[in-house]
């Protein structure tokens, strides 16, 4: 079976400063860009974290374990999400 390759790409304009601002090469900078990214939109509930390591290049395991390392929670539920996990697992003890 052959894979159609369907990725597009954009180009992205920033000063070119930026990179050695932040002692990083141009390949790290582009790289941290597409993480923090997909980080956000993952945070922001639009992408799974499946397809958020797809746009990172990465493997799900290794993009999960990166969002630690910036703060972003890997569950994301909301108080009544919460409230309700808690109450199931109450029905479930009884």
């Amino acid at each position: 079976m052959t894979k159609i390759d369907t990725n597009t790409s954009q180009t992205i304009t920033y000063p070119q400063e930026f990179p050695q601002m932040l002692k990083m090469s141009n390949a790290e900078f582009v790289e941290e860009l597409r993480f923090l990214a997909a980080a956000k939109l993952y945070e922001l509930g639009r992408l799974t974290a499946g397809k958020a390591a797809q746009l990172t290049e990465m493997e799900r395991l290794d993009f999960i374990y990166r969002l630690g390392t910036i703060g972003v929670p890997v569950i994301n539920l909301q108080d009544e999400e919460i409230e309700a996990e808690i109450q199931a697992a109450r029905d479930l003890a009884k």
